[in-house]
């Protein structure tokens, strides 16, 4: 098959999904499929003979790709790189490449990739793509709205108020809390506060990222994701940080989190979180995979605080933990999600 993998972009998770494509990339040539890695936003500059043979074309696509830093990229550099930022967002020859492909895969993480937009540009240009369509990408992306709908299913997720920019903080406002960007990813924007006199800073600091924010209830407890395929839930990682919290440092630098797969907890509770990770799935309605986060108190009430519809592929990422968890490799499952996404296509025709 002919395969782009779409990478990068102008997000604050640019560089991981940077190092997921290039991962996708290899994986799907080692399948023995024709494979073409692309930056989003970037693009590529190719002569018309290069363009019309770019899927046999000798090239390595993943050079200059470096891995993932301590902190997010400086966008305005990523921005600056472009001769064309006026032709809007898809770099030169993306639109063209991905129309001669027969799938795409989406490896790109937060906004602009993770929020439904390109799904739904595709979808208009009849363009095949991995993962779930632009309604149910929108509404995992959005964490005002995924509240919303966890409440109306009956979901349990950490109490929380949304607030815009302009508008006053509350005065009763629960403390400790955690102060999220409402769109972010990759925990960029996100702000844990433990003392109120802390909180203006941290709500200063997000408004930073965008114009609204979720202020949500400190929960303590052990952090647990599972990922669901085709609406059966994967085995369960524990997620437990040798410093802080689970922070973008500690999510992509080798060694700074322990990550055990599958979780040590018991038979009763992993049913509970599996099961409350697939009724998350279909109540946002996702299609072919996705990763929920969730944090498990105490007396092991469960906390469902989102879900991710483009879930990292990096080495060190969770997914290919959960995969390898039941036998099913990186290569195997890269095969794995590109299968189910023509599925998709096939079911709907």
């Amino acid at each position: 098959m002919k395969i782009v993998v779409l990478a990068g972009g102008i997000s604050t998770e640019r560089d991981v999904s940077l190092v997921s494509g290039t991962g996708v990339y290899q994986a799907l040539k080692r399948k023995g499929h024709q494979t073409v890695l692309l930056d989003v936003y970037l693009g590529i500059t190719l002569s018309k003979e290069e363009k019309e043979q770019i899927f046999t074309l000798e090239k390595d696509f993943t050079e200059g790709i470096r891995p993932v830093g301590e902190i997010n990229p400086d966008l305005d550099e990523v921005r600056a790189m472009r001769e064309d930022p006026e032709e809007g967002f898809f770099g030169p020859n993306v639109l063209d490449i991905c129309k001669m492909a027969d799938l795409v895969f989406l490896a790109l993480h937060g906004m602009n990739g993770e929020d439904g937009r390109i799904q739904a540009a595709f979808d208009l240009l009849n363009i095949k793509y991995t993962g779930t369509d632009y309604i149910s990408s929108a509404l995992a992306m959005d964490k005002g709205l995924t509240k919303e709908l966890f409440i109306r299913h009956k979901i349990p997720t950490p109490p929380a108020l949304l607030l815009r920019k302009g508008e006053k903080i509350p005065e009763d406002i629960f403390c400790p809390c955690v102060v999220k960007a409402s769109h972010g990813g990759s925990s960029v924007g996100i702000f844990p506060v433990y003392e109120y006199s802390d909180l203006p800073e941290a709500i200063e600091k997000a408004y930073a990222y965008e114009d609204e924010i979720v202020i949500e209830s400190f929960i303590k407890g052990r952090e647990l994701t599972d990922v669901v395929i085709d609406g059966k839930a994967l085995p369960i990682v524990e997620i437990i940080p040798k410093q802080g919290f689970y922070d973008y440092k500690n999510k992509y630098q080798a060694g700074t989190t322990e990550e055990i797969c599958p979780a040590p907890i018991s038979e009763e509770l992993t049913d509970r979180v599996q099961r409350l990770a697939e009724k998350v799935f279909y109540a946002l309605k996702l299609q072919v995979y996705a990763r929920m986060d969730f944090l498990v108190d105490e007396e092991e009430n469960i906390y469902c605080l989102e879900a991710n519809t483009l879930p990292g592929m990096t080495p060190i990422s969770l997914i290919p933990q959960e995969a390898a968890a039941i036998g099913v490799d990186y290569d195997e499952l890269c095969q794995w999600l590109v299968d189910l996404s023509l599925k998709k296509y096939e079911e709907n025709e």
